[in-house]
């Protein structure tokens, strides 16, 4: 076989990174099953490649016996004996079997092994530089729609966003930017598979530590996320240093940065709070925008009784629950919300001078 076979290996080693050997080990078992395909041999065979004298040869191992029963699985003692007179009886023998239109065959066989090889150093190339970029944020295109998927074009792959990820407030039309969380790299037969997420709560971490360089530094830190994605969501923060406040920097002048955020998910309503070790101030801080009177702490169950003026029940709650659902998911802690008069009539506390609030109803966001 021509050379340029050998010059194309030594070309794709080293632009596409292709290991040369392994290309080889591929050639030659493409070329074994080439040759008993074309010539309907079920014999034992071998193939020779000589990448100096850019030759290839088929060489099928016999069996030497006294009489020939199978041609193609054995050879007589009297020809072996022609090529080698220390051979006997039961030894095994290659005999060159290279057919006058091999290179042909050989060509196709290194034309389909080379072209798959591609396909798969480019796939592994893909997956190396996407699978380190999981729990990132990445801005892609969309590309298409099914009913299954939104596609979204990354640059060198297109991403897969499952309808249970995607964010039910928001309309995805082909061509429009959209910036996605990344949620699983999985290499298959196939190539491999990017899934993202419009509805994870890494998506909100991550878009606070691009819009917070605060967060992004180290300076504070995004210790919880609760969301429900499209509708509302809370983050709790918190800042080593004393002098720092970990909620004004997420929110920004004038709410900018916060705000930015709130665009990017289509006016999705963000409760930034601080992050306290104690369960206490964590759970009134994490029942935001709500007043707390008290909170009772059961340590054993990971629960708390929270006591809120009469007339903040309702913002306490949050409509259909989701103030206080979201309140537990990013506390950890059970959450029990009483009015403040149920609580005195429980027994749960003795009234409070703290009855006398404004008459102002206050209602919820």
């Amino acid at each position: 076989m021509s050379s340029e076979l050998f010059d194309a290996m030594n070309y794709l080693e080293k632009e596409k990174g292709i290991d040369k050997a392994l290309l080889l080990e591929a050639l030659e078992a493409a070329l074994i099953s080439a040759y008993k395909k074309n010539f309907n041999s079920a014999t034992n065979v071998r193939v020779d490649i000589n990448e100096e004298q850019g030759t290839m040869k088929v060489f099928a191992r016999k069996v030497i016996v006294e009489e020939v029963m199978d041609p193609q699985q054995e050879i007589s003692i009297e020809q072996a004996k022609e090529k080698n007179p220390n051979y006997a009886v039961d030894d095994v023998i290659e005999v060159e079997v290279t057919p006058m239109d091999f290179g042909r065959i050989a060509a196709q066989a290194a034309k389909q092994v080379v072209t798959q090889r591609v396909r798969e150093a480019e796939r592994g190339i893909i997956y190396g530089e996407y699978v380190d970029r999981e729990e990132d944020v990445m801005t892609g295109i969309i590309q298409r729609k099914d009913p299954r998927f939104v596609y979204v074009n990354l640059g060198k792959i297109e991403a897969r966003l499952p309808e249970a990820e995607q964010m039910p407030t928001e309309k995805y039309e082909v061509h429009n930017r959209l910036k996605v969380y990344v949620t699983k790299v999985e290499n298959s037969n196939k190539g491999p598979h990017i899934y993202v997420s419009r509805t994870h709560p890494g998506l909100l971490k991550r878009l606070f530590e691009m819009e917070v360089p605060e967060i992004y530094d180290g300076t504070v830190e995004v210790v919880s996320v609760a969301r429900e994605a499209g509708d509302r969501s809370k983050v709790s923060v918190f800042a080593e240093d004393p002098e720092v406040d970990p909620v004004g920097s997420c929110v920004g002048q004038r709410g900018q940065r916060v705000q930015a955020i709130v665009n990017e998910l289509k006016g999705e309503k963000i409760d930034i709070v601080q992050w306290s070790e104690d369960p206490v101030e964590y759970v009134s801080n994490a029942l935001s925008p709500s007043k707390v009177v008290e909170v009772l702490v059961n340590e054993e169950e990971k629960a708390t009784t929270v006591i809120v003026p009469d007339y903040q029940l309702s913002l306490a709650i949050g409509k259909r629950g989701q103030n206080a659902r979201l309140a537990a998911k990013l506390t950890g802690w059970k959450i029990d919300i009483k009015s403040e008069s149920e609580a005195v009539e429980e027994g749960i506390i003795t009234e409070s001078a703290d009855n006398n609030y404004d008459a102002e109803e206050i209602t919820e966001e």
